[in-house]
């Protein structure tokens, strides 16, 4: 609990500050602009579809919905304008990428185009949207750049290929961003929470079993049980093996106000048991009990 308490210390001078949070229409954005407005974070909340941003109302923070498409170059440029316009004389402390996508399906069968928009949106779109506010950040001088990661990005689950390899690729990004924006003071975190109770998990059981219905019969003869197995696994997630996305806020509030914020957040007992046994067991030991883990025997 400690590590928390440097927010709560500097509250008042957060008065005059602002946030802008992507992919706030539900979930863990939805949760860290509330979070944050809560403590009178000015919050630009960026949603694809105008009216879906989280009200602000009562709150001591105000929250501006700000529409964006981070696949949209101009988009995010008018979303950078807007900004700069509506902060006055505020300062823009930080970014905090989170809007994202899941595509799955065996990468045996998944086209080059769903390929490409999972990157579209899970790494050069947040690429893009921190390019176009990062002078901003660093006019402020203590700022913050946080992405959203998940386990994915340290392990990779047979059929979320596509999800995984995106998320592998946000963090070598936001590592190597860390070292790079250090000379200006802009320490840059990536929050990886494990299973989160958001709408997302019953949104991937059904993407899972729709990608089964449009996989050609080969397709099902071969990985037909693999994609059962992953649809069991996401349900079980829906169904309560899962932490609350306000711990993932917590989080975030730490990574953007605490004096010296976590590289990594890692969020859970999945999250944090997962990645210290793929690092410390060997890799067939490990596959081995992820395919249990799975619903599936491992072969031999």
């Amino acid at each position: 609990m400690r590590r928390h308490s440097s927010f709560g210390r500097r509250l008042e001078e957060t008065r005059g500050e602002a946030v802008f949070v992507t992919g706030t229409s539900s979930g863990i954005g939805r949760a860290i602009a509330l979070d944050l407005a809560g403590r009178s974070v000015t919050v630009f909340a960026g949603v694809r579809r105008a009216g879906d941003a989280p009200r602000g109302d009562g709150l001591p923070g105000a929250v501006h919905e700000i529409l964006l498409d981070v696949t949209s170059g101009s988009q995010i440029t008018e979303a950078a304008d807007s900004i700069r316009r509506l902060l006055g004389r505020q300062h823009l402390r930080g970014v905090v990428n989170n809007a994202g996508a899941a595509t799955g399906g065996p990468l045996e069968y998944v086209t080059i185009d769903e390929m490409r928009h999972q990157f579209e949106v899970n790494v050069f779109g947040q690429l893009a949207v921190t390019q176009a506010v990062l002078d901003l950040i660093r006019d402020h001088g203590d700022g913050r750049v946080l992405f959203t990661s998940s386990i994915g990005g340290h392990i990779a689950a047979p059929c979320f290929g596509p999800y995984a390899a995106s998320k592998h690729a946000l963090n070598g990004m936001a590592e190597s961003m860390r070292r790079e924006l250090r000379p200006w003071n802009i320490r840059v975190s990536v929050l990886v929470p494990g299973a989160v109770a958001t709408p997302i998990w019953s949104k991937a059981d059904h993407s899972v079993q729709g990608l089964t219905d449009r996989l050609p019969m080969r397709a099902k003869e071969l990985y037909g049980s693999t994609l059962e197995n992953m649809r069991r696994y996401v349900a079980s997630a829906a169904a309560g093996r899962s932490i609350s996305p306000s711990v993932v806020a917590r989080a975030a509030r730490h990574a953007l106000y605490a004096r010296h914020p976590k590289a990594v957040y890692l969020m859970g007992v999945e999250a944090r048991a997962g990645v210290a046994l793929s690092t410390a067991l060997p890799t067939r030991v490990f596959d081995a009990l992820l395919a249990r883990q799975l619903g599936r025997s491992p072969s031999r």
